[in-house]
């Protein structure tokens, strides 16, 4: 499984991306905010210096040998507009009513046309506000600027002159305190992510301890065997318990299932095994009942042949009571299972004992080392060399070819021990390849087809494989694999 597939990696990158994401979150909302305070900052402070030039012009209007009129406004503050500038540090326009610049403290005001003349849209904002002012912001030379527009009024509240305060949005000091408490905030985050790598580690391997407890509990289930449920500790989760009683439930099902399958499975191997033994003690039977009603009909004791017919008759009786005997030997060779018994053997040396009995000059043995020793049962080591030999002569002998041979082959291979059995016979067709172990299969017009059946029986008993690879026509090849110990 990959690793990021599991649940835990899942549940450990959710904790850590919700984290991750809450800070950025968090950073964001709090520039936006500080962001929003400075311009709530500026718009008030802006009001207050407004506010605050508005009374020192309302002193001066009050103050002053001049007819209070608009002509006069750059007369009445042709040096006051500097005083107040310098009291408030902050630069002052002022415009007649239609937009007209009378005074302004900018000492290059005659070089810099652009505050010459008020726009028509800042005089229809002017006139359509509730409060007769505006202000809108503006940036010159890459710096941000406010600029506020209010009706100055005479004594009676009559509009004079229009107030203009431009003022510069100094962030440097918000800025700052913003850089300032990102960092803090990044620190906080980041002893808290460091905290949270460590608890989310040991969250998610406590939540899926019982997940994967579960997990191998399942891969070890067996139909074959008896599976032991699964037992929790009383602090576990709801949905946990809940898997471990349907699981622990599963297993008594299975149990229950195994048993009645395995008894089915013994009544249908009994039945089958019946009738195949039925059936192969019936061919036998047939003639020694036609033997017997045909010496019945045609003794006569007085025949001069009859000791040669008597001879006759008991030779065909004796020969299907053997056919009759291998055929019981046979069922009880292959329904006995081999008894395991822990005798280290030279298999090399075996191996060729078992070859000795066979007559035929085209079988050959190869071994690349003198002693190969394996746990096995010599009997059944003799019986399964033996099987697959007889197995290779009869598919030569079925198709005899000019230059028959027949090898068997031996060696080490890591900690097992390998053996072969190959010959170049008839070979076994595709649709067949698939049925050889099977009992009964046999395409030979005599025998019990248990032999491959009692092979295979024999080498998965011991923990080991047998497998087969065949080309019709030109030969087939047995490999059996053993554990050496």
């Amino acid at each position: 499984m990959r690793f990021y597939q599991s649940l835990r990696f899942r549940i450990f990158l959710s904790m850590m991306l919700l984290l991750v994401m809450t800070f950025i979150s968090l950073s964001v909302l709090t520039v936006i905010q500080y962001k929003e305070e400075a311009e709530d900052y500026h718009r008030d402070r802006l009001q207050r210096k407004e506010s605050n030039i508005k009374e020192n012009i309302n002193y001066v209007l009050k103050n002053t040998t001049y007819p209070v009129e608009t002509t006069m406004i750059p007369l009445i503050f042709k040096s006051k507009i500097y005083e107040i500038q310098d009291i408030h540090n902050l630069e002052i326009h002022l415009y007649d009513l239609k937009g007209k610049l009378l005074k302004s403290s900018r000492a290059s005001f005659l070089k810099d046309t652009s505050y010459a003349k008020l726009s028509k849209d800042i005089l229809r904002h002017i006139e359509n506000s509730p409060t007769k002012s505006y202000v809108f912001s503006f940036e010159e030379d890459g710096q941000q600027y406010q600029s506020s527009f209010s009706y100055l009024t005479d004594a009676t509240f009559k509009p004079l002159a229009i107030l203009n305060l431009p003022y510069i949005e100094d962030d440097g000091f918000i800025n700052k305190e913003l850089r300032e408490n990102l960092k803090r905030v990044a620190i906080v985050y980041g002893f808290m992510l460091f905290i949270a790598i460590g608890l989310a580690y040991f969250l998610s391997k406590y939540i899926t301890r019982s997940l994967k407890t579960v997990s191998d509990k399942i891969t070890e289930t067996r139909l074959n065997k008896r599976n032991l449920k699964i037992k929790l500790d009383s602090n576990s989760s709801q949905e946990i318990i809940t898997l471990v009683e349907a699981y622990n439930s599963m297993i008594d099902e299975l149990e229950v299932s195994a048993a009645q399958l395995a008894t089915s499975e013994r009544e249908a191997a009994w039945r089958e095994m019946a009738k195949q033994v039925a059936h192969e003690i019936k061919n036998p039977l047939t003639p020694m009942r036609l033997s017997v009603q045909s010496f019945q009909r045609k003794f006569d004791p007085k025949d001069p042949h009859i000791t040669d017919k008597v001879t006759e008759y008991t030779h065909t009786l004796i020969q299907q009571i053997d056919t009759m005997s291998s055929i019981a030997s046979a069922f009880s060779t292959y329904a006995k299972m081999p008894a395991q018994q822990d005798e280290h053997l030279d298999l090399v040396k075996i191996t060729k004992l078992a070859l000795d009995i066979f007559n035929e000059e085209y079988i050959y043995f190869f071994s690349d080392e003198k002693e190969i020793i394996s746990k096995f049962d010599r009997t059944q080591w003799i019986r399964v060399i033996t099987n697959l030999v007889k197995n290779s002569i009869q598919a030569i002998e079925k198709q005899p070819i000019s230059d028959p041979r027949i090898e068997v082959r031996i060696w080490s291979e890591n900690k097992h021990t390998v053996i072969t059995v190959s010959d170049n016979g008839t070979g076994v067709s595709e649709e067949n390849k698939l049925k050889v172990f099977e009992p009964k299969f046999t395409t030979k017009s005599s025998g019990m087809g248990l032999g491959l059946a009692m092979v295979k029986n024999i080498v998965e008993t011991y923990q080991g494989t047998i497998t087969l690879q065949s080309i019709e026509g030109k030969g087939t090849t047995f490999t059996v694999t053993i554990p050496k110990y």
